[in-house]
């Protein structure tokens, strides 16, 4: 599979970059990754690139968005922070890689079992890792059940992982609400942006 180029990057539609991804997600659920020949690419993405998608995704080790979604080099921008939120930086990250460089596609990618959102659930303080964690807390909120303050923590790994859900969809909204860069080139169809949930125990990644 060779790299992408200025013009297969032309004949990508978001509804084509998003399916690019979910059959990427089934070879990797399959353990059958496309033929690729990464030191080629190496070399056909030396003058340029021409990525179809972007994906905000968290930071965990498990969770590299090359790998789940079986991209190559030039294939997807791809921004990582703990608990996949957005913030200024991010949003132009964004901005770039959509307005300027061309992706088709922004994907924010959640996961289970994330240490990001359950350090939000327990409150933790740590140097700058609280006010970081002050971020993913709109989402902790947002979830009201359970009621009781006791299930309302890492412990329960389903309250964690709804507010997961609840902070990709709450990082969506701030993507168009924060960017009419992104909102415009979004409600003329240049670009869709999706949300998802990578499951750390089966690979899959279900789109929301």
């Amino acid at each position: 599979m060779k790299a992408h180029t200025r013009e297969s990057q032309a004949t990508m539609t978001p509804q084509k970059s998003l399916q690019f991804l979910k059959e990427g997600n089934i070879r990797f659920q399959n353990n059958l990754k496309a033929n690729r020949n990464l030191l080629e690419q190496v070399n056909d993405t030396s003058d340029g690139q021409f990525p179809f998608a972007t994906i905000l995704s968290c930071i965990d080790s498990r969770v590299s968005a090359e790998l789940v979604f079986d991209q190559g080099l030039g294939d997807i921008f791809s921004v990582r922070i703990a608990g996949n939120f957005v913030n200024e930086d991010i949003l132009g990250s964004m901005e770039f890689a959509c307005k300027i460089a061309g992706t088709k596609l922004i994907v924010v990618l959640g996961h289970t079992s994330c240490g990001a959102i359950k350090g939000a659930c327990d409150d933790a303080k740590l140097g700058n890792l609280t006010k970081m964690l002050g971020k993913i807390k709109p989402a902790v909120n947002a979830v009201k059940l359970p009621e009781n303050p006791k299930l309302r923590n890492s412990g329960n790994i389903e309250f964690v992982d709804a507010v997961a859900q609840v902070n990709v969809q709450l990082a969506i909204d701030n993507i168009r609400r924060d960017s009419p860069v992104l909102k415009e080139m979004e409600t003329n169809g240049d670009i869709m942006v999706v949300g998802a949930m990578y499951n750390i125990n089966t690979g899959e990644v279900t789109f929301m």
